[in-house]
């Protein structure tokens, strides 16, 4: 694994980049990105390009050493050019046109859009893809940031109707998948099809989740566009994206085909304060971060490229200046949330930024540095961390990326179905992944997030906690492997096209699951069901509940409502689950399937997280006390030495990191 940073050397006088590089050299960043936001220093003017300042930038940065990720600038067009061309502006879910002043301006599916997109694109990468200090090449920036994604502008308006006769064929199928005979929302053209927008009450569902399609294949075929032309004039150097946390604004899976290499950008202060977390976790974890956040993305990220190439290109090094609250991290915490981050098999940690801007929107946001170019707190850890990786460099470079047994299935649709038709409030199918994510976390498990086209005969154990519709080819690829199956709430709940199955749910799933949902209920915030399980153990549910119904004599009730009714059922190795269940039921759930899978779950120390790569075991204590734990012997080997420890205490400090190699 190697360090990196975002650096903006339009902010500074030229006068500090030399000695910026060395520094960064000298506390072992080996990686700098540039240039995303730089569009109106590199083109003033229309058709004037100005590269004598960035090419003494990228020819600094090289004479120190440093490899340079390069991107394209299509996240901040400049004024002129909105001026020159005012149809690139996205449209607001109000029909309002997004004014120019910030970031992330422009409409997906506008043609002059699109166009100078991949003007600009092409003049950087003639200007610097032949650069011997050009490592990686990232596109844009953070797609779909500030809720980007969906644009109502006479553009967007045009391509979704191309995009539906494409679909469809015909207006006829469209009415059908639609089901718009209710309410008389019948069309006779595709032309007459608008956009789900502005209605009395809800828009038709389906008609809201092809838009949410279509939004997402603007953003992936806008991706595809800079990707070619970086490959064209950049031949031999992978590109990237850097994605962002708990965001699914469009199908990753889609947009990372086209990658090599799949990053990603770390807030795990910002995340915990903006999201879904209780109010005592958000002050548990206020300086540390929810335990489970960086993981949940670096396993997703990972399974997103061909290879499992993934980076943290932002990670956060102090307060940040978004979140409702900014809270500065513990002592240690940038260390621990570098070392995770390898082992979950980063290649580059890149720290967001180098130095603190004083000016602009970001001015709050801290960096490495302080704006007076004292080294911040994360700076010292980030050098730290610099050399802790020199001084273990062999041992990391022989430790391949992780091998999990379980199998956590992400699918965007279904999380789209499920945010357009919640039916409860607090209904979040990605609060729900998450939290069975940081369940199978607790017990010790290594896990692999996957998209549901994903090859899954590998694995032993297979989560697909929101899988609201699951596609023939998925099931079929279920039924063949031999794996544990963990079904979650509303599983196979709708169709393609977000109807109700023809026999109800869980529609493709009845025979896997060996059960049929009669009805379902949404639970509101104080209204929890107790379950207990055959042995006597016992947990609640909310939010949600199943109503399951057996149909077969080989589905075997483990668990009960009060009333009796079934709260798991297992029907051979397929575990359905009616309900949400708290942090205990969804761990005596996912440890009962894992023991079945013939793996090892173990109850951690709350606060402490495992992690294996090969030989090697991480340890991440996320409290402020020591924790005891260390590898357990391998009863295959009652010879094997014990382990040996590389990095850390005995003990796992307090926010701090242990490594051992068994």
């Amino acid at each position: 694994m190697q360090l990196g940073v975002c650096y903006y050397p339009e902010h500074w006088p030229e006068a500090l980049w030399a000695d910026d590089a060395a520094r960064m050299a000298a506390i072992g960043i080996r990686v700098v990105r540039i240039a995303e936001f730089a569009w109106s220093r590199i083109e003033p003017e229309p058709g004037r390009f100005d590269w004598a300042w960035l090419d003494r930038a990228v020819q600094t940065l090289h004479a120190a050493g440093l490899g340079i990720v390069m991107c394209t600038p299509t996240a901040t067009p400049p004024k002129w050019l909105v001026d020159a061309h005012p149809d690139i502006l996205a449209h607001g879910l109000d029909g309002r046109v997004r004014g120019f002043g910030s970031r992330r301006h422009s409409c997906f599916s506008s043609r002059s859009w699109r166009a100078e997109s991949r003007r600009i694109s092409t003049a950087v990468a003639e200007r610097y893809g032949q650069h011997p200090a050009v490592v990686a090449w990232q596109t844009d920036n953070e797609y779909g940031c500030h809720d980007t994604v969906l644009s109502t502008s006479p553009d967007a308006r045009a391509a979704f109707r191309r995009w539906l006769e494409k679909r469809y064929g015909s207006v006829a199928a469209l009415n059908r998948a639609w089901g718009t005979v209710f309410w008389s929302q019948e069309y006779r053209s595709f032309d007459e099809v608008d956009l789900p927008v502005g209605t009395v009450t809800e828009a038709n569902p389906s008609h809201r989740l092809d838009w949410r399609r279509f939004a997402s294949d603007e953003v992936a075929a806008f991706n595809r566009e800079q990707v070619q032309i970086l490959r064209r004039h950049s031949p031999g150097r992978p590109v990237s994206h850097n994605f962002m946390g708990f965001f699914t604004g469009f199908d990753h899976h889609d947009v990372a085909a086209d990658l090599d290499i799949a990053t990603w950008d770390s807030y795990p202060l910002g995340f915990t304060q903006d999201f879904f977390f209780s109010p005592q976790e958000k002050v548990r974890w206020a300086r540390t971060g929810h335990p489970d956040i960086p993981a949940f993305h670096h396993d997703l990220y990972r399974g997103m490229c061909a290879g499992g190439r993934w980076w943290v290109m932002e990670q956060q090094p102090g307060p940040v200046n978004w979140a409702r609250w900014n809270t500065a991290p513990a002592d240690g915490m940038v260390r621990a949330w570098t070392w995770q981050a390898c082992a979950h098999g980063a290649e580059v940690v890149s720290y967001f930024r180098w130095r603190q801007a004083p000016f602009g929107q970001e001015q709050m946001h801290t960096g490495l540095l302080r704006p007076d170019s004292v080294t911040a707190p994360g700076g010292h850890e980030a050098a730290q961390v610099g050399r802790e990786l020199q001084a273990l460099g062999p041992a990391l470079t022989d430790a391949p990326l992780p091998q999990p047994a379980v199998a956590l299935v992400l699918d965007y649709p279904s999380l789209w179905m499920a945010q357009i038709q919640p039916q409860g409030a607090d209904y979040d199918p990605v609060e729900l992944c998450f939290r069975v994510y940081s369940a199978l976390r607790a017990l010790g498990l290594d896990v692999d997030i996957v998209g549901p086209h994903a090859a899954l005969g590998r694995y032993a154990m297979i989560v697909l906690p929101a899988q609201l519709h699951a596609a023939d080819d998925l099931v079929q690829r279920l039924a063949q492997s031999a794996a544990q199956l963990v079904l979650g709430p509303r599983a196979g709940a709708k169709t393609v096209d977000l109807q109700w199955p023809a026999d109800g749910p869980p529609g493709a799933l009845a025979d896997l699951a060996g059960a049929r949902v009669g009805r379902v209920e949404s639970l509101p915030p104080g209204l929890t069901e107790t379950l207990t399980w055959d042995d006597g153990r016992q947990a609640s549910a909310s939010r949600w509940r199943d109503h399951l119904e057996p149909t077969g004599e080989q589905t075997v009730t483990v668990a009960r409502h009060a009333d009796g009714s079934p709260a798991v059922l297992r029907h051979g190795r397929v575990h359905t689950v009616a309900g949400w269940l708290d942090e205990a039921g969804w761990q005596t759930v996912l440890g009962d399937a894992a023991r079945a899978a013939g793996l090892r779950p173990q109850t951690l120390p709350e606060g402490l997280r495992i992690s294996r790569r090969g030989a090697l075991t991480f340890a991440v204590n996320f409290t402020d006390q020591p924790l005891s734990w260390r590898p357990a012997a391998d009863d295959s080997a009652p010879d094997a030495p014990p382990p040996e420890r590389l990095l850390g205490e005995e003990q796992v400090a307090p926010q701090g990191v242990t490594i051992w190699r068994t």
